[in-house]
């Protein structure tokens, strides 16, 4: 399995309502020093909708600026359709909202 799809099988854990940070996708896949290339797995998620990107966030819970799949106001949206309240447009509050699995 390669490390792109045990980051898609990781963030596929983490459930409505919740969100983790890139280092915690990172560390659940067992490489705890690839934080960035997480993110780079994201970006290039192959099926949007299946595997919820938009419910990772950086380690002080903001958004991604540069969300691949609309942007910031659309990951804000995502979120916020599942309940998560987004502070100022563009951050998270990870000690109500941070997946603990």
């Amino acid at each position: 399995m390669s490390f792109y799809d045990k980051v898609y099988e990781q963030v596929c854990k983490v459930p409505k309502g919740k969100v983790a940070t890139y280092g915690q996708i990172a560390c659940m896949c067992g490489s705890p020093r690839a934080s960035r290339a997480v993110g780079y797995a994201l970006h290039f998620n192959p099926r949007p909708g299946v595997i919820p990107c938009h419910r990772i966030v950086n380690r002080e819970g903001y958004l991604a600026p540069a969300f691949a799949f609309g942007g910031l106001g659309a990951q804000a949206a995502l979120l916020a359709a599942e309940g998560v309240e987004i502070i100022d447009g563009e951050r998270v509050d990870l000690e109500k909202y941070r997946f603990r699995g």
